[in-house]
């Protein structure tokens, strides 16, 4: 054997009583669990630790971050061996050369402008290809699978305008999400307060979900509101997955803003009743109340049309600044849920220029700080919106089809501290901690579960023959050290964590070794 892993309490992603055994590794799978005599070219003594294993970060923005830097200890050191990218309906495939231009201004505050990244692909197959040719061909820090941008995928066919798709563009539009399923993606994305996402309608959003359900994938919409017809929102999204026979999962699926206060059992028996009719739902989110996202996303739909330069233009336009300040403060704007704004609740988390640094971790003031911000950091700003509530989080983070997500934006000075804490918080927040839930029941939450809804058939449990993707970590000491002081802090309390049996943490460190690939959708079309 390569390893033999002694004396750990076992959590193997089933949910079910975890017990002590050895488990073995040999050529990057589980080779045995029990009592195994003998042992291997290494043996690690994990008396005291739980084994279990790695967790699958349904949620993550490390789009160009896996590309730039070879460590990524934010998800590594929380134990994260796979992450799925090309969320929110924005990112860098499909694209042509217009196409990616407005990309990369549009989501600047998710991933940085990404002039440290050569960007030599176009499809989704040839971004796969770049992750597993990353850092000098030795791949990547973790795994990374990829859904396809529906509003990228409207950009390119559309462009940027707020019009119905006409028939040869919808057709354009599903070759596109279809292609992008040959080449590997799990399903599709979208972003629904975000343009262009936010610009299809709800039967061109069913026509590009029966090709999604065709190649067995998924779909991950960010749907229309988190605030105002939240409830409203998540309906649309089961009706229309249910006409298109497609499964759905719901991103960072939570309740916002004062309206929903303790309305999540609301949602709940949404989903409940769904399910129970036979829909096919999971659901992730993340364990604290704040989200995250750009400060340019806020603006209302129409302010957005035609991309960030049209953008840039109308915030420079004193009447076109009027009717967004108007839009934003006393209708609720879209982009903001529906809710008019409080600008007491939106922190700067980030900035792209550095001479603006001094409005990170502040609160806005107003709408002329948040338009001067706009302008002179050219769309770039990150922030933090204080509109969650801690009983909604606590009874989603329950349900039977609940997995966890970090929604990590790696980028600014005081990222979400969830970028770099969201797994250990939930095992030392929510189930060490608050007893919200068990020990077991969460590691398959963060890793059976979603293994399950990738359709992954070697990953996600400790079973013979799976992946030897596995974390240790110890019960009674294991936390984020993220904090919104200090977002960047590491976890304690997870010590080793391998991908194929290699450790890319080991003793509490990050290694040099990047067993990272992109994991690639494998059913084959109905």
């Amino acid at each position: 054997m390569d390893l033999v892993i002694r004396g750990a309490r076992v959590a193997d992603g089933t949910g079910g009583p975890s017990y002590t055994a050895d488990v073995s590794v040999h050529e990057g799978r589980i080779a045995g669990i029990g009592r195994i005599p003998g042992g291997g070219r290494r043996t690690l003594d994990a008396h005291g630790l739980v084994l279990a294993p790695g967790f699958i970060d349904m949620h993550a923005h490390s789009d160009l971050a896996l590309l730039r830097d070879p460590d990524h200890g934010a998800k590594a050191a929380q134990g994260v061996t796979l992450e799925v990218l090309g969320q929110d309906g924005l990112s860098y495939a499909p694209v042509d050369d217009r196409t990616l231009e407005g990309v990369r201004a549009a989501i600047t505050g998710w991933n940085g402008p990404g002039d440290d990244v050569d960007f030599d692909w176009r499809t989704v197959g040839g971004y796969l290809d770049r992750l597993d040719r990353a850092h000098g061909g030795r791949g990547i820090a973790v795994n990374a699978a990829y859904l396809v941008p529906q509003g990228t995928v409207r950009a390119l066919a559309l462009g940027w305008d707020d019009r119905p798709a006409p028939p040869a563009e919808l057709d354009r539009m599903r070759r596109l999400v279809a292609e992008g399923l040959e080449q590997g993606a799990v399903g599709m994305s979208s972003g629904l307060t975000y343009t262009p996402g936010m610009y299809a309608s709800g039967s061109e959003l069913t026509e590009l979900c029966r090709v999604v359900a065709r190649y067995g994938g998924y779909y991950c919409p960010h749907h229309r509101s988190y605030g105002h017809g939240a409830l409203a929102a998540y309906a649309e999204m089961v009706e229309l997955t249910r006409r298109a026979g497609c499964a759905l999962h719901l991103a960072h699926a939570t309740m916002n803003f004062a309206e929903n206060e303790g309305r999540a059992p609301e949602l709940l028996a949404l989903l409940d009743a769904a399910l129970d009719s036979g829909a096919d739902i999971t659901l992730d989110t993340y364990p604290y109340t704040p989200g995250c996202t750009t400060l340019v996303a806020l603006l209302p739909s129409w302010a957005n049309e035609g991309g960030p330069q049209a953008v840039l233009a109308r915030l420079r336009d004193d009447t076109g600044a009027e009717r967004i300040r108007h839009a934003l403060e006393v209708e609720g704007a879209d982009g903001c849920h529906g809710v008019p704004v409080d600008w007491s609740t939106i922190e700067i988390s980030g900035v792209g220029d550095p001479a603006l640094a001094g409005y990170v971790g502040t609160r806005l003031d107003g709408w002329d700080t948040a338009r001067g911000l706009l302008l002179d950091d050219r769309l770039a700003p990150t922030v933090l919106q204080h509109v969650g509530h801690e009983d909604n989080v606590r009874a989603i983070m329950r349900h039977r089809v609940h997995t966890g997500g970090s929604d990590g934006i790696l980028q600014g000075a005081k990222p979400h501290p969830r970028a770099y804490g969201t797994f250990p918080h939930y095992l030392g927040r929510y189930v060490r901690e608050l007893g919200v839930l068990g020990l077991e029941e969460c590691v398959a939450h963060l890793s059976g579960r979603p293994a399950a809804r990738l359709r992954l058939p070697d990953r996600g449990l400790v079973r013979v023959g799976h992946r030897a993707d596995l974390v240790l970590f110890d019960p009674d000491t294991v936390a984020a050290g993220s904090t919104y002081e200090r977002p960047r802090t590491l976890p304690t309390g997870i010590p080793y964590v391998l991908i194929d049996g290699r450790f890319v943490m080991r003793d509490g460190r990050r290694t040099d070794v990047l067993a990272g690939r992109a994991v690639r959708r494998t059913t084959p079309p109905g």
